[in-house]
């Protein structure tokens, strides 16, 4: 079953999968699209939906004032969509479906690799799993050849207890703020830009080619691999990331903060972007209907220092697995474009398929 909300720019289209036959109740904000027995397979209409004649007319539809526009549940009515033989529904849906269920992989599998960094990191640099234990007698936890350097005691702070020899600093002793800036004469004639809209809870999720001279004049933070970038507007939304490629350009939304050595990368992420510290950042936030903070909250931001050592074996157990969710959204972008690419051509017709039996791995 497809569901799109009638505010279609909002791009607010999606399937709903049952757990059992049991019915769910949704919003009246829903149009509900269902396939027709015999006429239309379910997973066909929800394509359907994303194709341009469809999508692009309902939005062409839209009645209402601003921020409040909505496409009337009748004039998807009027739109004539192609319906070719239901094998061959059933094998352009399979073969769109196979690229989303690799994407749809690749992100949960994303969320439980960043998952261990940040519990690994909480651990260690928040709630001291391993001066906790060794304080107590135990097993601290952590590989033998690395354990010596975690203290064995806690001491007081003016932030509470922390392990002894640690202290309190500001990501400024980690990492550059805002370290570099296109001028008029050193920005590059293409750009590739990052927004904040495009960038959410660790992924930059779409990048932009535009022309220098069509570039937002917001297009100037020059960014570099290891980058740690955390928007100022709105920081709640979660327009955050670890930049894992190089030549792109941020908005000027973002803070950026670059490592002072390589070893900080995974230590500044974790830390600017916790929970706790998003949450933070969204209170001290202020301005009307665009709340932001300054960039120099973001680098102000808190952590404890231990030493060296320890950050760079901490470095060395999370780099691969930030390094394997880049991988993986490189993958899915790559996924994502090749899907987009498709989905028209084969709604339309213009990628004819034959023996639709074979792309669904059965015979219909």
């Amino acid at each position: 079953m497809a569901r799109i909300t009638p505010c279609l720019e909002n791009g607010k289209i999606a399937r709903y999968f049952a757990d059992d036959d049991s019915a769910a109740h949704g919003s009246t904000e829903f149009i509900v699209l269902r396939g027709r027995d015999g006429v239309t397979d379910t997973d066909y209409v929800y394509y359907l939906t994303k194709w341009d004649g469809v999508c692009g007319y309902a939005i062409s539809q839209m009645t209402g004032t601003s921020g409040r526009q909505r496409v009337p549940t009748e004039s998807l009515d009027h739109v004539t969509v192609p319906v070719p033989p239901i094998p061959e529904q059933r094998a352009i849906a399979h073969i769109l479906g196979t690229l989303d269920e690799k994407i749809e992989l690749n992100r949960r599998m994303n969320e439980t690799l960043e998952a261990m960094a940040r519990a690994l990191f909480k651990s260690w640099f928040v709630d001291f799993d391993p001066v906790h234990a060794k304080s107590e007698g135990r097993d601290p936890g952590v590989p033998k050849s690395f354990a010596a350097l975690f203290p064995d005691r806690l001491e007081n702070s003016n932030l509470g207890k922390i392990p002894h020899g640690w202290k309190w600093l500001s990501l400024s002793e980690f990492a550059f703020l805002n370290p570099e800036s296109w001028s008029k004469g050193t920005r590059p004639d293409s750009l590739r830009y990052v927004d904040l809209s495009n960038t959410k809870w660790g992924r930059i999720e779409y990048v932009t080619i535009c022309a220098s001279d069509e570039a937002p004049s917001r297009a100037q933070r020059v960014l570099r691999i290891g980058d740690t970038i955390v928007g100022t507007v709105r920081p709640g939304n979660g327009s955050y990331a670890l930049v894992t490629e190089d030549e792109l350009t941020g908005s000027t939304g973002f803070a950026v903060l670059r490592p002072r050595t390589q070893q900080f990368r995974e230590f500044i992420y974790l830390a600017a972007t916790a929970a706790d510290n998003i949450s933070a950042l969204a209170h001290l936030a202020d301005g009307g209907a665009y709340p932001a903070v300054r960039p120099e909250v973001v680098i102000a931001t808190r952590a404890v220092r231990p030493k060296d050592e320890l950050i760079a074996e901490f470095s060395r157990v999370a780099s691969p697995l930030l390094s394997k969710v880049a991988q993986n959204d490189r993958e899915s972008r790559t996924l994502t474009t090749l899907r987009d690419t498709l989905l028209p051509r084969l709604i339309s017709g213009e990628l004819q398929l034959k023996n639709a039996e074979r792309f669904i791995g059965r015979t219909v």
